[in-house]
């Protein structure tokens, strides 16, 4: 008897952990059967169930461990255990594999329970319709649910721009990014989403969209990718197919870094309007421009030749005793969408940073990025050994605590790499989305992180900035998450770090603000106009 009200109470919890588990679901028929009892070897109990092919079956089931519950088709023959002997009870589902009458057998030895709750044919078997979030576009779902059309919605996007942009609360709006009129399917490359959101069309019309709450701080780049194609390719070669379509929002005006000579050369610009200011990036007309002269470096240890972008300062003058130097890799991104030489020049007049020179590394070939710039032994001798000796002969030099090496994604990943092999060279890492995500192949994930961890803490100094938009995709770490390890575990052994993490992503458009935040941070001279908008206070 106690056994019996055990079982009744393992069964009642099952139904009410099932009847959770399907709310919100609305069955277009709902037929309750069930049956309990006890049954032994001598006497199984059967009950019938009229099923249509591919009808939807949910319920519960609870039984003690010597008995089972089976289904049987017309003729008696098995067709799929439903009962689990490792647990008492459990979610009963099932899909009817044909049309007719079918049996549920409970037999052994013992009490059971089992219950249908739930039925739903095939006919009814519906996804939810996507849910639009946006105000604005829920207004137009109704008037074209009313036979409206969408022309005077796209008058108004005309006027007054894309993406939608609506309030949520007090920290955050509801951006809404729209196409107009592709046929097979729209992607977002960039903006909010890490994995090239699919954009949802609005019924049968000409408007595609996809919303997303962000903070107000928010600064983004995107593109917009109509009709891309569907490649029978490896994943890469389809994911990369985005690239063939594309292009600047046709409805957003801002552009990044400027109108190019078609749309596919050009970023679109989100700035909400809290977005942290970028003070320093627009070259000012009363500013003195530094210089930069494009060199060429052989490198002997590495068996290639690059260029070196040398920018000096005006009025540099060599072996001054305050003079700063600044290493950055990828150039031809820190020469143009990034200005460097600008956000160099701006800093130095205003007072904020000390007379500082840049060396910018070239890639030589479009293969050599990902060879060189992950932990590379060679290429990091290259930089201490052959780079910075260099470059002294050019008038360009400064001990390790004055000497800054950052970069973005891989260049952050060999800023720190860099410094952790040539600490006596490189005192002071600024590395912006750095990819310490990065393993050798065949390794645990993060292994740059594992090698701060077993070394003496050395006497390097660390800006560590990252976006929220960089999370990682299907459970692994991304950027954000990896940063945040590598800031703890940096912060355990006692070293100074800087961590900032802003509303942006894997972009250059927020990369060319948080140049200049590192740089405060780390040589900054601690004047006033040096207290960048987008540096919140610092955590070190």
């Amino acid at each position: 008897m106690h056994k019996q009200k055990g079982l009744a109470w393992r069964a009642r919890i099952s139904a009410a952990a099932l009847a959770v588990a399907l709310a919100g679901m609305a069955p277009a028929m709902a037929a309750a059967q069930s049956r309990q009892g006890t049954v032994t070897p001598q006497a199984h109990s059967d009950e019938r169930l009229a099923l249509q092919k591919g009808e939807f079956l949910a319920g519960t089931w609870a039984a003690d461990s010597g008995v089972t519950l089976d289904l049987l088709d017309a003729a008696g023959r098995h067709v799929r255990r439903l009962s689990d002997r490792e647990k008492p009870a459990g979610a009963l589902m099932l899909v009817a594999p044909a049309d007719g009458i079918f049996t549920l057998r409970a037999q052994g030895q013992g009490a059971y329970q089992w219950a249908v709750t739930e039925r739903v044919p095939l006919s009814a078997q519906h996804a939810p319709a996507t849910a639009i979030d946006s105000p604005r576009l829920a207004a137009l779902a109704a008037t074209l649910a009313q036979g409206g059309t969408t022309a005077s919605f796209w008058d108004e996007v005309a006027r007054e721009g894309a993406p939608l942009i609506e309030p949520v609360d007090a920290a955050r709006d509801r951006v809404t990014f729209l196409w107009r009129g592709a046929e097979r399917n729209v992607r977002l490359f960039g903006g909010p989403s890490s994995d090239h959101a699919q954009l949802a069309r609005l019924g049968g019309s000409d408007v595609w969209y996809a919303s997303f709450v962000v903070p107000r701080s928010a600064r983004l780049s995107y593109r917009l990718a109509p009709d891309v194609p569907e490649l029978p390719g490896s994943g890469m070669a389809r994911r990369r197919a985005i690239l063939a379509t594309a292009q600047a929002d046709p409805y957003n005006a801002k552009a990044y870094p400027e109108r190019g000579i078609d749309a596919f050369q050009t970023y679109s610009v989100l700035e909400l309007a809290e977005a942290p200011a970028q003070p320093w990036v627009q070259a000012r007309a009363e500013v003195p421009a530094g210089t930069v002269e494009a060199r060429e470096l052989r490198s002997d240890l590495l068996g290639n030749t690059r260029k070196i972008h040398l920018y000096r300062p005006a009025g540099w003058r060599p072996g001054a005793a305050d003079n700063h130097v600044l290493v950055l890799f990828d150039a031809g991104a820190y020469l143009g969408r990034v200005p460097t030489p600008a956000i160099l020049d701006n800093m130095i007049a205003a007072g904020v940073i000390p007379p500082t020179a840049a060396l910018l590394i070239d890639n030589p070939t479009a293969d050599s990025r990902s060879q060189e710039l992950p932990p590379n032994p060679v290429f990091a001798d290259f930089l201490a050994r052959e780079l910075m000796p260099w470059a002294r002969k050019q008038g360009i030099a400064a001990p390790a605590a004055r000497t800054v090496i950052g970069g973005s994604s891989y260049g952050g990943l060999a800023s720190a790499y860099a410094a952790l092999r040539h600490p006596d060279v490189f005192g002071n890492v600024l590395s912006q989305s750095g990819s310490y995500w990065w393993a050798p192949a065949g390794e645990e994930d993060q292994w740059l992180t594992r090698q701060f961890v077993a070394v003496r803490k050395l006497p390097v100094r660390f800006f560590l900035g990252a976006g929220l938009f960089e999370s990682g995709r299907g459970g692994q770490p991304g950027i954000l998450e990896t940063n945040r390890h590598l800031r703890d575990v940096l912060r355990a052994k006692g070293y100074w770090v800087t961590h900032r993490e802003v509303a942006g992503g894997h972009d250059y458009l927020v990369w060319r603000g948080t140049l200049s935040d590192g740089l405060l941070a780390l040589i900054g001279t601690g004047k006033q106009a040096g207290k960048s908008p987008s540096l919140p206070a610092a955590g070190r």
